[in-house]
């Protein structure tokens, strides 16, 4: 709908600024993140780097999973596939029916077709700063911005900051921003806290709560937002394959929303059309591999915990994670660099996150991905004095 915007943005920033200006809210054209750039050499060089920069699974698709692609094959020269019943296998994870379910190419769509569909007439997404910068680089290139709310001291998301400034500027914000857990610090957002948003912000505000991340988090605070469409609140869950799945380049991933929120959203997006039946076979298959993905989310957790303690043993603190991710401190050296000393060493890490330009995103690998960096990491950086983790337990 185009709802008509009553204020200039000079106008609509100075009014955000004089009521929330503790809150040091800024647009989000003004600090951008670097998205991760596509690979232009050869399989070879590709192969040998150890790839833990794009917070992939390095293990790979299990063979359940490769066997379900192999059968799909079969309909490569066909339109108007079968789908693999991915949509149904989809609500039936989730207990939700099948308008509640819209699939689509990668939860990154999702994130987009929310942008076009809620931040039309002018309208503003409210987020924490940083976050998942693809939300706000969506709405500047629909001729829309951001409102972004940074991180508290502890590096979790100022709750209440945002839930002020969306209620002080309601009629301006298109929809509420969560990233959980948060991409690039990996800090989650309780349960509590989501409730107090939802309970705390106009009824009829769009809530879009990215969960890309959700099954690697063991924090018992944490919980996924999904009942709260099963309660018709109009709240968007995003989820995606590429993450615990091992199917980032397939591009497969789906929103959960109250029906009339994905009717309204559907006209966006390529929707199922968009979705390569390879993708859709493979994702009905990773659904039914839970052994496999408790055995990957185990692996992971135990190497975020095993590699964090190394590298506050050697004297860099590290941002307590709930992802396959982490975040370390470089103390007075910034990102851009390392990650260029790391690449000579054929180790891809991270990208730039702006303002966090002295901490360093590394993502889970497997065993021998992460001692060769912390070998790496131990002849670019000297030993410091011990340190301790650098930020606080989600707020229960």
């Amino acid at each position: 709908m185009d709802v008509r915007h009553p204020l200039s943005r000079r106008r609509f920033f100075g009014g955000v600024a004089a009521a929330v200006g503790a809150l040091g809210l800024k647009p989000a054209s003004l600090l951008g993140q670097v998205r991760t750039e596509q690979f232009t050499g050869g399989e070879a060089q590709y192969d040998a780097f150890v790839k833990i920069a794009s917070n992939e699974n390095n293990w790979g698709p299990p063979p359940a999973v490769m066997e379900a692609m192999q059968h799909a094959f079969k309909y490569a020269n066909r339109y108007g596939n079968p789908d693999g019943g991915i949509i149904q296998a989809i609500a039936e994870h989730h207990g939700v029916k099948r308008e509640n379910v819209l699939l689509t190419a990668g939860s990154g769509e999702v994130l987009d077709v929310v942008g076009t569909t809620y931040l039309q007439g002018g309208k503003f997404v409210l987020g924490a700063d940083p976050s998942y910068g693809s939300v706000y680089q969506h709405a500047t290139s629909i001729k829309s911005d951001a409102i972004k709310v940074p991180l508290l001291k502890d590096y979790r998301q100022d709750i209440p900051g945002m839930i002020l400034a969306a209620n002080r500027n309601a009629r301006d914000i298109g929809f509420f921003y969560l990233c959980n857990p948060n991409n690039p610090t990996g800090v989650v957002i309780s349960a509590k806290e989501v409730k107090q948003v939802v309970e705390g912000i106009p009824k009829d505000m769009p809530i879009l709560i990215d969960e890309a991340y959700h099954h690697y988090v063991d924090d018992p605070a944490y919980g996924t937002s999904v009942p709260y469409v099963l309660e018709g609140r109009p709240v968007i869950v995003a989820r995606t394959f590429s993450k615990i799945a091992a199917l980032a380049a397939m591009r497969v991933g789906y929103a959960i929303a109250p029906a009339e929120v994905i009717q309204r959203m559907r006209p966006y997006t390529t929707s199922a059309s968009g979705v390569n039946v390879l993708a859709k076979f493979a994702a009905a298959a990773s659904l039914k591999d839970t052994a496999g993905q408790a055995e990957i989310r185990r692996k992971t957790i135990a190497l975020r915990n095993s590699t964090s303690k190394e590298l506050e043993a050697w004297g860099y603190p590290v941002i307590p994670s709930q992802t396959n991710f982490f975040m370390v401190s470089l103390h007075d050296k910034t990102v851009q660099p390392t990650i260029q000393a790391f690449r000579e060493k054929n180790i891809l890490v991270g990208r730039p996150f702006p303002p966090m330009l002295n901490h360093l995103r590394v993502s889970i690998g497997r065993d021998e991905d992460m001692a060769k960096f912390l070998t790496a990491f131990k002849e670019i950086f000297p030993k410091r004095a011990p340190v301790s983790s650098t930020a606080a337990p989600a707020q229960r």
